[in-house]
């Protein structure tokens, strides 16, 4: 598991009728204020605020065909040449990562082949890569650092 210090929050949040809004200041527009917004919203101030990321190679949400099915990544990172480096996939802070996060991220892994698969609930974060020779996931200590 990998240990993360989020940044102070300094959202803009608002109400809309009866629904809370945030300001998703990389999509630059007002989304509604869920448990998986909120992890969301901190998972990427902590990419770009502590960790450096830049935040015009970050994808937000954006709709990927599985097959038949219509799904929507949380979160991609691009490298310098635009090319998927790291795939992000939020659950709320009562949702355990487990297998089933696991198997979901590795089936939007064959969508997007990106070289890290990051987990997180806000309170435990997993980073994994894939070793080609081993056939295997390899679980690391931190996130990496990002590509030039």
């Amino acid at each position: 598991m990998i240990t993360i210090n989020f940044p102070p929050p300094d959202f803009r949040i608002s109400r809309e009728q009866d629904k809370a809004l945030i300001f998703d200041r990389y999509r630059k527009k007002f989304v509604r204020l869920t448990p998986e917004e909120w992890v969301r919203q901190n998972f990427l101030n902590y990419l770009v605020k502590t960790l450096g990321y830049p935040a015009s190679l970050i994808g937000i949400e954006r709709e990927i065909m599985l097959g038949e099915l219509k799904k929507r990544f949380d979160i991609v990172v691009y490298n310098r040449r635009m090319e998927p480096w790291m795939l992000v996939e939020c659950k709320e802070m009562n949702v355990p990562i487990s297998q089933q996060t696991l198997e979901q991220i590795i089936r939007y892994h064959m969508v997007i082949p990106a070289t890290y698969l990051v987990m997180t609930n806000g309170t435990h974060t997993f980073c994994c890569t894939h070793n080609v020779a081993s056939k295997q996931w390899l679980f690391l200590t931190a996130l990496p650092h990002f590509e030039i």
